[in-house]
């Protein structure tokens, strides 16, 4: 596990290296006028692709030592792993041709993150077996579809969940990587070393990347590096609880619940607004943060200033996702336990982004 995260960190940070140096012609695409946007020059948005070469070649190696080399530390990566990374492609290249060209529209993107999910179900057998009531549980039993469709769902979705959060320097790759140990820290709890293998190899192409996004932002994981998360870590997540009866399904849930909420709280915003869910907007929780409460004065030229308040907005975030991932970490087992901390984070979002929204900001998020 160590020789293929180690080889997976490498080769991210190199090929990261070799996009900043050679990939600027296509950070000019990305238009000044984009509210998303919070930097300034043209930062190339490919480390996505440096992540899912990392992460595969990683995968690849550890792969060889299972059918080559005896397998080595028991990892137990097969060729079951080949299909997980064809399982990825087509969110994963629809990310970053979307990074290189700007031009691939929300509904093809969808399509292309939905057919990840389908392969999911067609060549993983992926399935949501049970959500921790004996209501949905039974439901679920007699009606094995609606599993299924959660899975699809689920692949389907948590790509887009990550691509709503990362809008700063360090803010979705240090939640994937976090999300990505706890849920490894967990397969190992339960005996699954080939799903922490996985996972903590993802995390160390992860840090890869962020050594060129943090806190320097000379790399954006762009479309292609959130696809590539939210895909992995949907498929972990399922996995966990599909082949491990122990760990309860709000377990995911919770690690999972910033992101995931951010993203039914956008929708929901910009319904009631008349605007479509697939406009882009200014008004996400991090963004609200950078805004109102990140407001450092900077003795220095405005593109400075722009830098070192992006990366002083992420650490709140981080903060934010470590309030969720702590107990879920400790409590994986425990649904009703689980259950009530996503019902706090849920009802804790909501009154921080109405009273920033009013200029109200509590005490505790200044501090």
């Amino acid at each position: 596990m160590i020789l293929i995260s180690l080889v997976g960190f490498l080769v991210a940070a190199v090929f990261a290296g070799l996009i900043v140096r050679w990939g600027r012609e296509h950070a000019a695409v990305y238009g000044l006028a984009m509210p998303q946007r919070f930097h300034m020059g043209d930062i190339p948005r490919l480390g996505g692709a440096a992540l899912l070469v990392g992460m595969g070649i990683a995968w690849g190696l550890g792969m060889l030592q299972t059918l080559q080399w005896g397998d080595p530390g028991s990892l137990r990566l097969g060729l079951w792993v080949g299909a997980w990374l064809l399982v990825v492609m087509p969110a994963a290249l629809g990310g970053i041709a979307e990074d290189m060209t700007q031009r691939l529209s929300v509904r093809y993107r969808l399509v292309l993150t939905g057919a990840s999910g389908v392969l999911a179900v067609a060549l993983l057998d992926l399935t949501l077996p049970r959500l921790g009531w004996p209501l949905a549980d039974a439901l679920l039993s007699a009606a094995p579809w609606l599993g299924i469709g959660v899975a699809v769902l689920a692949v389907a979705g948590l790509p887009h969940a990550f691509n709503i959060i990362d809008g700063y320097n360090g803010l979705a790759g240090m939640v994937a990587l976090i999300v990505c140990l706890a849920l490894a820290h967990v397969a190992l709890q339960v005996g699954d070393r080939a799903l922490a293998a996985l996972l903590v190899s993802t995390a160390a192409a992860t840090g890869g990347f962020l050594v060129w996004n943090y806190p320097r932002g000379m790399l954006f994981a762009g479309d292609g590096g959130a696809y590539v998360w939210g895909v992995v870590i949907a498929l972990a997540s399922i996995s966990l609880v599909q082949r491990n009866s122990d760990v309860s399904p709000w377990f995911p849930m919770l690690l999972l619940i910033y992101p995931v909420w951010e993203t039914i709280f956008s929708i929901y915003r910009k319904t009631v607004r008349g605007v479509s869910p697939g406009v882009a907007d200014a008004l996400h929780f991090h963004q609200l943060i950078y805004r109102r409460i990140v407001r450092g004065v900077f003795h220095d030229d405005e593109s400075r200033r722009v830098l070192m308040r992006n990366n002083r907005t992420s650490p709140y975030l981080w903060g934010f996702t470590l309030l969720t991932v702590v107990p879920a970490v400790l409590f994986w087992s425990n649904t009703p336990l689980l259950m009530a901390f996503c019902a706090l984070f849920v009802i804790t979002y909501v009154l921080a982004y109405f009273a920033i929204v009013r200029f109200k900001v509590p005490h505790w998020l200044r501090h």
